[in-house]
């Protein structure tokens, strides 16, 4: 049985707010360790009202601070918003208090808007440089000589499980060259799904790292009493990407009435274009998502699977997370 972890947005729903946000992203956390998740991996977004993961590290110390045992990670630090050095520093500072649970995904989207990027990080030139970047922060996780004039502390020879993100062939082809492990973003942009797998394990090259190829592949599951519920409760999920594609990001609203209602909310092109983005999604019942979750691991063969639900209701959406890791149980 291949592992499940979960990719968590820190969603602020309407009504709430991000103190109600930070405390239900502990719950799950804790939750998902009694459940045997295997990583809880927590997304940077910036000046997004319904995403409240803008500073990952500092939540990231928060959930490993609160939970044992599961692996706690990035997923994933947008590397052009940031200095090589401070991410190794933030990184090797949570290694070093939870050691052998960090994890680092890193992506070169700015998880965020023109603007907000030249806020984030003013003297950056642009993500062409992510490569070299990746190449200068790996090398802040190597043991510091002494002759190295510039170390991060902590962070030199801090063992910190990195991770390469993407949803093109260019995070596949820079993975497969460093020899990392790959975490593909299928859940929002499934279009590049099979031919980034299939580049990444083709050239992969051996690091001290890795000896072999790992994929992970993200995927929308939700889990229900019935299909029908659990279509309705993806309806937040679909209102989510629209008020995004439309440029009027907010909190995430409440599931609609009925599951049809998605059909007159949106225009029909809208509706296609989120379907396109949301195609690898698993919604239904316990037996339904069973079905759905062999299915895509027949078709994909990822080494394990991202799970995300961006449901409105907490315990809802804790109840979705236990049905899923029952569903693929069993299919063990």
């Amino acid at each position: 049985m291949i592992p499940l972890s979960i990719l968590d947005l820190a969603p602020v729903t309407e009504g709430s707010d991000a103190s109600q946000t930070f405390a239900n992203t502990l719950d799950l956390a804790r939750h998902a360790e009694r459940l045997g998740y295997k990583r809880y991996w927590l997304a940077e977004h910036h000046n997004m009202p319904g995403i409240a993961s803008a500073a990952t590290a500092v939540l990231i110390g928060h959930v490993a601070g609160g939970t044992a045992a599961i692996r706690v990670g990035a997923g994933g630090i947008m590397l052009p918003n940031h200095a090589p050095l401070q991410v190794a520093e933030q990184f090797g500072t949570l290694a070093s208090l939870y050691p052998g649970r960090i994890d680092l995904g890193l992506g070169r989207a700015p998880g965020t808007d023109q603007a907000t990027a030249r806020a984030l990080r003013r003297y950056y030139e642009n993500a062409k440089e992510f490569p070299n970047d990746v190449v200068e922060l790996l090398h802040y996780f190597e043991p510091a000589t002494p002759d190295q004039p510039v170390r991060a502390v902590p962070g030199a020879g801090v063992a910190v499980e990195t991770w390469i993100l993407g949803s093109s062939l260019f995070g596949a082809r820079l993975a497969a060259l460093l020899g990392l492990p790959y975490a593909f973003a299928s859940h929002f942009a499934p279009a590049a799904l099979s031919e980034a797998v299939a580049l990444y394990r083709r050239e992969f090259r051996p690091s001290a790292r890795l000896d072999q190829a790992h994929v992970m592949l993200a995927l929308n599951v939700v889990a229900a009493d019935s299909d029908e519920e659990a279509r309705r409760l993806f309806t937040t999920q679909q209102q989510a990407f629209v008020n995004l594609r439309r440029g009027r990001p907010g909190l995430v609203p409440p599931p609609l009435e009925h599951a049809t209602d998605i059909e007159n909310w949106c225009s029909p092109e809208e509706k296609a274009g989120v379907d396109q983005a949301l195609a690898c999604a698993v919604v239904g019942s316990t037996t339904t998502v069973r079905d759905g979750l062999r299915q895509f691991i027949e078709t994909h063969r990822p080494d394990e699977l991202l799970l995300t639900a961006n449901v409105f209701d907490h315990d809802a959406r804790m109840a979705s997370f236990r049905r899923a890791m029952q569903a693929h149980r069993a299919n063990a």
